[in-house]
Formats: C-alpha cells, structure tokens, sequence
C-alpha cells in the first residue's frame, strides 16, 4: 500500500468510525459495517453525505449497497474522485 492511499484509507476510516460512533481501530480494511458494526442506512447515508463534502464529488446513492466495508468505500470513492493508487 502506497503512502497516498494508505493516508486516504486512513482519513476514511476516521470518517466512518465517528459516523458509526466505534473507535477507529475497530474499523479493519474487511469488517462489515452492517454485521460487524450494527449501521443501518441512515449511517450509510450520512458517510454518504459526508465523503461527498470532505472530496466535493458526488456519489450517486446506488453506490450504497457496494460500501459495505472500508475497502469497498475506498474503492467507490477512489473511482468518483479519479484518485490514482
């Protein structure tokens, strides 16, 4: 993993683990939100909302049902900000 987007992967995990109310250290690259973290889909609107502000990009809601862990919300947001790993 390159410095970039270990850095990346990181600034999203704080994001979500503020959303999801967990410690960031408990957010691993492959635990599920849904059954490792008890979110529901308001949550999943609101790192929604909040990736799209802190990138100023747009993520259409059919991405929603893809971010299911960090690695997936890496990947959709790395695709709607033409991040280069």
């Amino acid at each position: 993993m390159t410095q970039v987007m270990s850095n990346r992967m990181n600034e999203l995990r704080e994001i979500v683990a503020e959303v999801l109310e967990v410690e960031p250290e408990e957010i691993t690259e492959t635990s599920h939100f849904i059954d490792d973290h008890e979110a529901d889909s308001l949550r999943a609107i609101e790192i929604l909302a909040r990736l799209e502000k802190m990138y100023k990009i747009e993520i259409p809601q059919t991405e929603l049902p893809k971010m299911e862990n960090l690695r997936a919300v890496y990947d959709v947001v790395k695709q709607h900000a033409g991040w280069q790993d």
